[in-house]
């Protein structure tokens, strides 16, 4: 394992998994350190003491194969394959592995004691490597030690490569995390909006149809002329409600050429055209507006369109009867004032839709993405009153 400090905290990267080729090049590596630490002490035992011979090669293989476990328990198998090095030359490839690997986690309080074990083995060692003489110790003791700082700054080096990659590697993987949070957000928001605008379109026309085949249902007193005027407003109704259809489902094609509407998307200049029409379809409403509609953002425009088309939708579904007043006022720098209000009917008309809710709450979401606030209350006239508040820069 690999540790780092960063802001006060130790963040701990595992270690890669080491490849086959990487195993295979460490292991020959190490046989060669083993080999030219012990060539010519191992033919000095053969000749005259063949039973440290074996011993030193037993334990040679022992510390190689205890190297293995040189990750799971660094300190431990550094330490006894290092103090394996006093009666045995072939175990060098496995302590200098095991003490490289240690450095590579940077651990100042393991790696000084264990480098002293070493250089201690390693000095009593050549002292009894045969034929040695105490002069010698002049010459192979510095080498010695230049020999241990080489594996011990490699080794950090290593670890320091390592720490460094696993940083980039925890960055990159949070990058992508991150990334992956953004775009589910955005399909959420995308989704949400595509609902909303479905909502805003679709109720508007669909309440004026339902209104109008519930007057064919009940009403018997209709001459043949009403009914045909009648059925002509549901016959406009239901094919521009298939038209808005068709450009809202066009923002959920991939393609970027068909994901714009085909119609420009209507603002505060409509106003008029919208009360117009509710107008003709048997809405009593009273409109006062006071600002110059041509001036308004389109954004804040838009909002101010779909606050009051809203507020139509919900007067024909649930008050259908009662007069409707709105008043649009505001100013640049003071920002626009849509109010919408219309008398609680009394008792609940036969063709009635149930409420889902769903249209004011849009409404909502909609009003303050546009940075402005929707109010609603019940007055105590029995007034239901609808007001937004948008931005309008100065």
């Amino acid at each position: 394992m690999s540790t780092i400090s960063a802001g006060g905290r130790q963040q701990v990267f595992a270690p890669l998994p080491i490849s086959r080729w990487g195993h295979t090049w460490r292991l020959l590596l190490v046989l060669a350190i083993s080999a030219a630490a012990w060539v010519e002490a191992a033919i000095w035992q053969w000749q005259h003491l063949r039973a440290w011979f074996w011993a030193d090669l037993g334990v040679g293989i022992a510390s190689l194969v205890l190297a293995h476990w040189r990750r799971r328990f660094p300190f431990t198998v550094a330490l006894v394959t290092n103090v394996a090095t006093i009666g045995s030359f072939s175990s060098g490839g496995p302590a200098t592995l095991t003490l490289f690997s240690l450095a590579t986690r940077r651990r100042w309080r393991e790696i000084v004691p264990i480098t002293l074990v070493a250089m201690a083995a390693g000095l009593v060692s050549l002292r009894s490597a045969p034929g040695s003489q105490e002069d010698d110790l002049i010459v192979t003791g510095p080498a010695l030690v230049a020999i241990l700082g080489v594996i011990v700054a490699w080794g950090m080096y290593v670890g320091s490569r390592r720490e460094l990659l696993g940083t980039l590697r925890e960055r990159a993987e949070t990058a992508e995390s991150e990334q992956a949070a953004r775009v589910a957000q955005a399909r959420t928001s995308e989704r949400t909006r595509i609902a909303r605008e479905m909502h805003d379109v679709l109720a508007h026309r669909i309440s004026t149809v339902t209104m109008h085949a519930g007057a064919l249902t009940y009403r018997e007193d209709l001459t043949a002329a009403q009914m045909r005027a009648t059925a002509e407003v549901i016959q406009d109704n239901a094919r521009q409600a298939l038209v808005e259809l068709r450009e809202v489902l066009g923002l959920l094609r991939e393609e970027p050429g068909d994901a714009a509407p085909e119609r420009p998307q209507p603002d505060a200049t409509d106003l008029d055209a919208l009360i117009r029409e509710a107008m003709t379809t048997g809405l009593r409403v009273s409109p006062t507006i006071q600002v110059d509609t041509s001036g308004v953002p389109p954004t804040t425009g838009r909002t101010a369109y779909r606050v009051v088309q809203e507020a139509l939708t919900n007067v024909r579904k649930h008050a259908t009867y009662t007069a409707v007043s709105i008043d649009v006022t505001g100013s640049p720098g003071e920002g626009l004032r849509v109010v919408v209000s219309n008398r609680l009917p009394i008792g609940q008309p036969a063709h009635d839709l149930p409420a889902s809710g769903l249209g004011l709450i849009g409404l909502r979401e909609r009003v303050e993405l546009a940075g402005g606030r929707l109010d609603r209350e019940i007055t105590p006239q029995r007034d239901f009153v609808l007001s937004a508040w948008l931005p309008w820069p100065a």
